[in-house]
């Protein structure tokens, strides 16, 4: 799977993210402050890995600022990213589940690395929900991504 990775700073849990990502034989697309000379702004190296996703330069993306409060807003403003926070294993594995997430936030300053390996090890292993409930709550979402361009709500029509 091809994965893009952005940190808005070169600390050891985002050196350590992108290694264990190709130890599980991830290709990884390198963003913001892991890759000299790129914009290490959250902002700005996080929209840019959700843009892969949008893309479909990668399939999914994690994103890591100081809190990831920031980076998971900037991925979540890309439409058809569904960019979930994940402090642990079982939020990880609910994100993948009932919300179908395909960005992935990480906080440099929370995530340790055995508690990386935990958050990873849910996210992967977790399927989305076939659940109709479920799957009308993402159909909700990406309608609020279509409506988001014209700024009517689902269901109603710009003036």
């Amino acid at each position: 799977m091809r994965i893009s990775v952005s940190s808005d700073m070169d600390e050891p849990v985002a050196r350590a993210l992108v290694a264990e990502l190709r130890e599980r034989g991830h290709e990884v697309l390198a963003r913001g402050a892991l890759v000299p000379g790129d914009d290490p702004r959250w902002a700005v190296c996080s929209e840019r890995a959700a843009r892969d996703v949008a893309d479909g330069r990668a399939d999914q993306a994690v994103v890591c600022c100081w809190t990831g409060t920031g980076a998971s807003i900037a991925a979540n403003k890309v439409p058809g990213v569904r960019a979930a926070l994940c402090t642990d294993g079982a939020t990880a594995d609910g994100a993948r589940r009932w919300n179908d997430a395909n960005v992935l936030a990480l906080s440099l300053r929370l995530t340790s690395g055995p508690l990386l390996k935990e958050i990873l090890d849910a996210w992967f292993t977790a399927v989305p929900s076939e659940d109709p409930e479920d799957r009308g709550n993402l159909a909700h979402v990406d309608a609020l991504d279509r409506a988001g361009a014209d700024g009517a709500a689902p269901g109603e029509r710009s003036a």
